[in-house]
């Protein structure tokens, strides 16, 4: 069980924790030299049985309520430490309005100085912090009047937080391993250290984690916890880890240990916000703030998605900007300050660490805050899937949101139903229904098509996407598409889509005349002959008529005219595709070279020049100041 205290400066809470412990947590020079606590304190108590206490010191003047907050994470029972001749001082309610913000509702209040008061003095200091702690998470918690000179209550104190010990719920080892760095420095012989409470998962010695945001690999040497050298830890402990790869000047504090799986920087968060009832003011829109969550300290802005404001007391739902990324995630817990830092604000927990940046009052966005907000991920996802959202939900995102080992994220999508689309990088999930709803509106389309041209070989991407309406965004429609062609439901031909049973041919004359033009432009290939020159081979052939068959062609989606007097079969542009493609690839800067292209075809300038050109027009390639990119894989355009 991990311990922290909290109060006013100069309510005795470094000689409580000694006296319990026997430990000095003021380690730095300044602190012996002023008689304050500047930064965190850690001290340790072994039990009988083997447990051990840790306790988590932090400073309580004013100016360095950071480096407490910066301490706060992963606390499991707060020691409010009140004197009895100052009773409540303005730290003692900031932290006690932190710790209810931080969802921290174990605890006991220590009275200290006791010794200096007389019975009734305590007495009304007792009742003082009883009125205090009414609205708080702390209501009802023991007070333990104390003196750290005399030894009185000690004891009893010791006792209450053995006893709770024996009562604290299970570490939290599910989920991948993290920890907020509060600490780092060398040890001579080891290397970089890092310390901090171990949010989550379990870690061992040779593991190989990742120092985030920075995204620096590193492995785990050795490690310390609670104050013990082990072979591993858990969740719920102070940790000390003895990190490979890693020099002590890249760690900051704030930064994550954690799983690899885990490291996905964001700069953008959604929040529930609770603004204090203290507070003399509503919070407004684009208020600038700073942002403590775990370890970390950051700028920000409120970007508020619901009303103009919130009022003191009240809590609404507000994005947050942030000046450079951070580690978070699904519910962990943050507070905000103001932006001069000088007093707490409010604070909340975090919703969604990878929104998309939305404009607000957003109605969809609201209600998929309202599915993330379900206590489970499996409640979650269904609802998610249950509004069908137009990009779907992309897989790894949730799994990274929650926190889902690769075990548990696949037992949980058995459980709910869902199609999932892929593209090779990214996996999108959508319910069944809404695919439906997709597959049918496309179909529709094409059938109505089929109906008025029942030649055409069909639609193209971009006409469908213009003709849906009930569709969901660009690349996820070109994803969908591919999946109906994939479950046969309807067919690629060239750049063209059809429903799977439909099929656009020539009949009568002029499939006869096809017949006699065919091998010609087989044998050239790529080299296909000119028509003129087709015309000299069969004096018998009418230049209307073969336009008008080799126009046709076109419609179907077997033959492309490039360039006035040439006509390549959609087999062969693939192949010319292709091989553009390849050599697109292979360039430094992905860049189309026609000479380079022109050179390894035999193809002639007056012939490769109308074929870029002819990418460029279908959108196979985007011409810029740099040169010619390829803006998909040509496989996927002329797929058959």
């Amino acid at each position: 069980m991990i311990i922290g205290t909290a109060g006013h400066i100069d309510h005795g809470k470094t000689t409580l924790v000694k006296a319990l412990t026997g430990v000095d947590t003021d380690r730095l020079k300044e602190e012996k030299a002023r008689g304050i606590t500047i930064d965190l304190g850690f001290a340790y108590l072994l039990l009988q049985g083997g447990q051990v206490l840790g306790f988590v010191d932090v400073p309580g003047h004013e100016k360095l309520v950071r480096n407490m907050l910066a301490g706060a994470t992963g606390i499991d029972h707060v020691v409010l430490v009140v004197a009895a001749d100052d009773g409540p001082m303005p730290q003692t309610r900031e932290h006690l309005a932190i710790v209810d913000l931080l969802g921290l509702d174990r605890g006991v209040v220590a009275l200290t100085k006791c010794d200096l008061v007389p019975s009734a003095r305590l007495a009304a200091a007792e009742a003082e912090v009883r009125a205090l702690l009414a609205q708080s998470g702390l209501a009802g918690a023991p007070i333990v009047p104390v003196s750290s000179v005399t030894g009185q209550g000690v004891a009893e104190l010791r006792a209450h937080l053995e006893r709770a010990r024996s009562a604290q719920p299970a570490a939290p080892r599910q989920g991948q391993f993290r920890l907020a760095v509060d600490r780092a420095f060398t040890l001579a012989g080891i290397g970089t250290v890092v310390t901090g409470t171990a949010a989550c998962g379990r870690v061992a010695v040779g593991d190989r984690l990742t120092l985030s945001p920075g995204g620096v690999p590193v492995r785990v040497r050795g490690i310390h916890a609670q104050n013990r050298q082990s072979d591993e830890g858990f969740g719920g402990q102070r940790l000390a880890l003895a990190l490979a790869g890693v020099e002590r000047d890249e760690v900051r504090r704030g930064d994550w240990v954690l799983a690899e799986p885990l490291h996905a920087p964001t700069q953008r968060l959604d929040v529930r916000l609770q603004v204090l009832a203290g507070e003399g003011r509503p919070l407004a829109h684009w208020t600038p703030v700073h942002l403590h969550l775990g370890a970390e300290d950051v700028g920000a802005r409120v970007v508020l998605l619901e009303g103009e404001a919130v009022a003191p007391g009240r809590q609404a739902r507000a994005q947050l900007h942030l000046e450079r990324p951070i580690g978070a995630l699904r519910g962990d817990r943050f507070i905000l300050r103001d932006q001069s830092a000088l007093r707490t604000l409010g604070g909340g927990a975090v919703i969604d660490a990878f929104p998309p940046e939305t404009r607000r009052r957003r109605e969809q966005r609201l209600a998929a805050l309202d599915a993330l907000e379900r206590p489970t991920p499996a409640e979650a996802l269904a609802a998610l899937l249950d509004q069908a959202p137009p990009t779907g939900v992309d897989a790894r995102r949730f799994a990274t949101l929650w926190n889902l080992p690769e075990t548990e994220w696949r037992a949980l999508r058995d459980g709910v139903a869902h199609v999932a689309i892929t593209d090779g990088t990214r996996e999108l999930l959508f319910s069944p229904a809404q695919v439906q709803r997709y597959g049918a509106a496309v179909t529709a389309q094409l059938e109505a098509h089929h109906r008025r041209k029942p030649d055409s070989p069909g639609l193209t991407q971009e006409q469908l996407q213009r003709a849906v309406r009930d569709k969901p965004a660009g690349a996820v429609f070109a994803l969908m598409l591919h999946e109906l062609v994939r479950t046969r439901l309807i067919k690629r031909s060239g750049p063209h889509l059809s429903l799977a049973g439909h099929s656009a041919a020539l009949q009568g004359a002029e499939k006869q005349l096809w017949e006699r033009l065919k091998p010609w432009l087989d044998e050239g290939g790529i080299h296909p002959p000119r028509l003129s020159e087709m015309l000299l081979r069969d004096r018998t052939l009418r230049r209307d008529q073969v336009l008008r068959v080799l126009e046709r062609l076109q419609r179907m989606g077997n033959l492309h005219a490039v360039g006035a007097e040439y006509f390549i079969q959609t087999t062969h542009l693939l192949a010319l595709a292709v091989h553009a493609w390849d050599l697109a690839q292979a360039d430094p800067h992905k860049r189309l070279n026609v000479k380079a292209l022109r050179e390894s075809t035999g193809i002639s300038r007056h012939l490769s020049v109308p074929r870029v050109e002819y990418f460029d027009e279908i959108g196979l390639t985007r011409r810029d100041e740099i040169g010619r990119h390829f803006r998909r894989d040509p496989r996927l355009v002329f797929e058959a």
